[in-house]
């Protein structure tokens, strides 16, 4: 499965604007607190311009790119790791990996390509905006 699958990415000739699709509980309270924890930097790859403001936001060429308000995950045997006390869930793409916070409802996905591995080490900078998602009682075992 490719990053796009996930989150529309596509650059236009004129603008450098990412195409971030919205997740689908994007619109609430709840995303608008973790967005505006959305780091200005993700491993020293600066801020992008999103085609929607709401959607999520990106980082870097090829863009790293996080949306909050995707459903939370169940209990899962997928690879659950624990970052700054916040559990992510990896799964493998073709060209990368998408982490999905764990325990927290919504959820945050993070699209990391795989240009920049190993992947994990930039969920730190999204701990801060998963931090503001409620907890739902899971966490990785």
């Amino acid at each position: 499965m490719a990053l796009c699958a996930t989150a529309v990415v596509v650059l236009s000739g004129c603008s450098s604007a990412v195409e971030v699709a919205p997740a689908p509980l994007a619109n609430g309270d709840v995303c608008r607190a973790a967005a505006s924890a959305w780091p200005d930097e993700v491993g020293g790859k600066a801020r992008r311009e999103v085609s929607d403001a709401g959607a999520g936001t990106a980082y870097g060429d090829p863009p790293v790119i996080a949306r909050c308000g995707v459903p939370a995950l169940g209990p899962t045997t997928d690879d659950c790791i624990e970052v700054d006390g916040l559990g992510w869930v990896a799964q493998a793409l073709s060209d990368g990996t998408r982490f999905t916070t764990f325990g927290r409802d919504p959820a945050i996905e993070v699209l990391v390509p795989k240009d920049y591995a190993p992947e994990p080490l930039l969920l730190p900078a999204f701990s801060a905006a998963a931090q503001k998602l409620p907890t739902n009682g899971l966490a990785c075992r």
